[in-house]
């Protein structure tokens, strides 16, 4: 029973993809254009009638409501893998935050604190006037003071900067 289930979910992938793939090609929207294109001409021949608006009409409607589904689908399996290829970036970085991943089952509002702090993180890189610098989520206010300390000019006493600890990723 589930190899059949499978089957199933493995054809409607399928289909999905390649008619996506299909009607997003030069071809397909030249043919769309010749329906339209030959749909026109033929309105003197029909008088322009109801019936004539209703072919064209009817026929749109049902290509597009059958193509939001299809084109979705396609969409959802596209983003699930884009998705999945970022959260192994993140996760084979020893410098990125692993709290990033999975970050779209966030809501909107968790979402907008994080926009905030990485709004505040660039506002610190802009005060460094330094292209190449970067922080984790974790660790970039601990090595934006780090490197103010560096910066201070050393006194007599001869203080040493203490560098910032790696942490492990949670």
């Amino acid at each position: 029973m589930e190899s059949k289930n499978k089957k199933k979910k493995d054809f409607f992938e399928t289909f999905a993809s390649k008619v996506a793939h299909a009607t997003g090609s030069t071809a397909a929207f030249l043919i769309a254009f010749a329906i339209v294109v030959t749909w026109g001409i033929c309105g003197p021949v029909f008088n322009y009638s109801e019936t004539w608006q209703l072919v064209i009409n009817t026929g749109t409607t049902i290509i597009t409501f059958l193509m939001v589904f299809l084109i979705q689908k396609s969409q959802n399996k596209d983003s699930l893998a884009m998705q999945l290829k970022l959260n192994e970036l993140l996760a084979s970085s020893k410098l990125a935050s692993n709290r990033l991943v999975d970050i779209e089952d966030l809501t909107e509002d968790e979402m907008l604190i994080i926009n905030r702090y990485y709004s505040k993180l660039n506002e610190l890189a802009k005060k460094e006037r330094a292209l190449h610098e970067s922080h984790s989520l974790d660790e970039a206010k601990e090595g934006h003071q780090y490197k103010i300390r560096l910066k201070k000019p050393k006194n007599s006493k001869r203080s040493v900067a203490k560098k910032p600890q790696n942490r492990k990723k949670t």
